[in-house]
């Protein structure tokens, strides 16, 4: 549900170094299936209409790497800022492109809203940030939370347990977290220089500073954020579960063949993420390029035309020149639709051939092309 509140900023702080993952590369730059972990967050929030503005907080020696990032992938509405020495100072740098000319080229649009996410937790979805943006324009902050897993405990001096909080009081505080504009930039300008060293909990700057009692949103198990390495390892089988879930159905705009394409979005839409796109391969479509880019691994291409196969090749050539990395085949189901009065039809073994040939000609380039023939009233 789009939230009744424009503009939406988001600020990623994506400055840390990443010691607890042990190696060179910070968590954020880490390579999954290929590419980046900062990049899918990036993408979570680019999916997203109503967010205008996307600011990623990066170390100055990081700049460069982000700027290359940015352009592989095609990411838009991104801002890259340079971050500080620590979490707070990143994000009040994030924050400040909105206020202060020495932080942008151009000052971006205020936001009503500014939503705060770690760049190490890709999976957020759009269900949980807009009940934080929604909650934090009524309440002035918000927060997402999960039950605690271990219970928490205090030791004495001497390494001896002291006492134990009860667990069923208690919750953890996760990411996404919403702000209304105003109040958490008034809430860092008013930070000390201990706050801003080494604090880490925004929502605790809110109520500090602006006595702003922030509304905890109960989140979901996908919010958890990449820290140790065995966590890419999660992130990697999780993103490969949802690549395998994800379907785009491409029709030509004809009436046939988008009424088929219609059809098969609403009897899988409860089993799978399914996009139905109506558009004439002839013409440059961009949305169908930015759904080739957002790394989707499956498609149906519906057509009725005599010569099938060329709305094919149109596809897979988009396939081949796309920048998404080939974790593993891309499907391609191809559905020709004989709409003809004569209910006997047959393919010439010439154009048979021809088709074969196309199929192992793709499958050289890690696509793997299927034929459906159907007969359809």
């Amino acid at each position: 549900a789009r939230p009744a509140v424009t503009p939406v900023a988001v600020v990623l702080p994506a400055g840390g170094s990443g010691e607890r993952l042990g190696g060179a590369t910070p968590k954020q730059f880490c390579a999954v299936q290929g590419r980046p972990l900062v990049s899918y967050t990036v993408q979570a929030m680019e999916r997203i209409s109503w967010i205008s503005d996307i600011i990623v907080v990066v170390s100055p020696e990081k700049i460069e790497t982000m700027k290359s990032i940015i352009e592989k992938y095609g990411h838009k509405r991104v801002t890259i800022v340079k971050g500080g020495i620590t979490r707070h100072r990143s994000i009040f740098n994030g924050l400040k492109v909105f206020t202060e000319d020495e932080f942008s080229n151009h000052l971006l649009r205020k936001p009503e809203v500014v939503i705060i996410h770690d760049a190490v937790r890709p999976f957020v979805e759009e269900d949980i940030l807009s009940k934080v943006v929604v909650a934090a324009k009524e309440h002035g902050a918000a927060g997402a939370i999960r039950p605690l897993v271990s219970t928490v405990i205090a030791s004495a001096a001497d390494g001896c347990l002291d006492h134990s909080l009860e667990r069923a009081k208690y919750r953890a505080s996760e990411m996404p977290q919403a702000f209304l504009f105003d109040i958490i930039y008034e809430a860092y300008q008013q930070c000390t220089d201990y706050d801003l060293d080494y604090g880490t909990e925004c929502l605790h700057l809110a109520l500090k500073y602006c006595k702003t009692n922030a509304k905890l949103v109960e989140g979901t198990a996908d919010l958890w954020k990449v820290t140790y390495k065995r966590d890419l390892y999660a992130a990697e089988s999780i993103i490969k579960d949802n690549l395998s879930q994800q379907v785009c159905v491409i029709t030509d705009v004809k009436e046939a063949a988008a009424q088929v394409g219609f059809l098969l979005q609403e009897s899988l839409k409860s089993q799978t993420k399914i996009e139905a796109i109506s558009v004439s391969l002839s013409k440059n479509n961009s949305h169908l390029q930015n759904v080739i880019s957002g790394q989707c691994y499956n498609f149906v291409c519906v057509n009725d035309k005599k010569r099938a196969i060329q709305e094919t090749q149109q596809v897979v050539d988009m396939l081949e020149k796309s920048n998404i990395p080939l974790l593993y085949p891309v499907v391609l189901i191809s559905v020709h639709l004989d709409i003809s009065e004569n209910i006997s039809f047959s393919i010439g073994m010439e154009e048979l051939t021809r088709i074969k040939k196309f199929a192992r000609e793709a499958k050289n380039e890690n696509i793997l092309v299927y034929g459906l023939l159907i007969q359809y009233k």
